[in-house]
């Protein structure tokens, strides 16, 4: 079963504080989907991911919170419920504690791996290109090491 994307988004800005930008917060959620796609074959989150040029975005996420800009996200999630303790929080806690306070390139870095999933499906010059759940799994399975 998948969580509301912005459930999993809320939990990520508090787990940091509401100190982490939309860039920040659409690379830990798609690391957090990774996890979870990697270890159970089961997607976190309810709505894909695609490759755009600032990596993989989760689209509905991105509108909600681009308001921000560079700065933290404020909590425009007030409808979301909560992730209830499971592997879907445990996927998500876990990326959390593993790169708070990572700098934005390293995260970018991280997620735009040239032999992972958003490369594969990047193409400058298409926009909207889903990066489907199973190059995500793989790619977990290809690195099988923390980030």
């Amino acid at each position: 079963m998948t969580v509301s994307v912005f459930s999993a988004a809320k939990r990520l800005c508090e787990l940091n504080d509401w100190s982490i930008s939309n860039l920040e917060l659409q690379k830990l959620l798609y690391l957090a989907h990774m996890v979870r796609l990697g270890r159970t074959g089961a997607p976190l989150i309810d709505g894909g991911f695609e490759a755009s040029n600032y990596g993989p975005v989760q689209p509905s996420l991105y509108h909600r919170a681009k308001v921000f800009g560079s700065d933290p996200v404020g909590n425009v999630f007030h409808t979301a419920g909560p992730v209830v303790p499971g592997q879907d929080l445990d996927a998500i806690q876990e990326i959390s504690e593993q790169l708070k306070g990572a700098a934005p390139g390293k995260l970018v870095a991280i997620t735009h791996w040239e032999q992972g999933a958003w490369a594969k499906h990047y193409h400058p010059s298409y926009r909207g290109m889903p990066i489907p759940n199973e190059d995500i799994q793989q790619e977990y399975l290809d690195r099988m090491v923390s980030f």
